[in-house]
């Protein structure tokens, strides 16, 4: 089974994506993807890490090359979040760089090697506003990448002030 949540900043994504897997019997991986540069990722991060203790979660922190990743069958995973892999994909080394395909087969590969898969990530793009050509660059990559694995997930969700609103399939929990 594989959820999509998406939405705004601060809007309950990353509560309801534990919540989903909160009854989940065996084990439970959180891979984080963002780095942690300055006091505001290092406090988003510390955020995360105190939302998660005690819910039986092991951490494997990967920034880039989702695509690495192999887990057992029986396992649950929590992925937080495709905003910061895109990202960290994105800007690495200098130059932009188009990671669609390489973090949209990762994460299908995922979703196809583990029981269940909790993707969170974020909407971007719909204020707007013009930006500087690798931040539309950024936005462009986020809807495809977003689009694209709603396709194959059996569920999305968007989370709307806390509210989970169903867009396909149902609510895991």
């Amino acid at each position: 089974m594989t959820t999509l949540i998406t939405g705004g900043s601060k809007c309950g994504k990353s509560s309801f994506a534990e919540m989903i897997l909160e009854h989940f019997q065996g084990r439970k991986i959180y891979i984080a993807t963002m780095q942690p540069f300055g006091d505001d990722a290092f406090e988003a991060i510390e955020r995360h890490r105190k939302m998660r203790a005690g819910k039986g979660f092991e951490t494997i922190e990967q920034y880039t090359d989702i695509h690495e990743i192999s887990l057992d069958k029986d396992c649950a995973v929590l992925l937080e979040c495709v905003g910061n892999l895109c990202a960290n994909e994105m800007f690495a080394g200098g130059a932009i760089y188009c990671p669609n395909d390489k973090i949209v087969s990762g994460i299908k590969s995922l979703s196809e090697s583990v029981s269940e898969l909790v993707i969170v990530t974020n909407q971007v793009g719909s204020d707007g506003i013009s930006y500087s050509d690798g931040t539309d660059d950024y936005i462009s990559a986020m809807g495809d990448i977003n689009r694209r694995i709603a396709e194959f997930s059996d569920n999305v969700i968007e989370c709307v002030y806390g509210v989970p609103v169903l867009l396909k399939g149902e609510i895991p929990c």
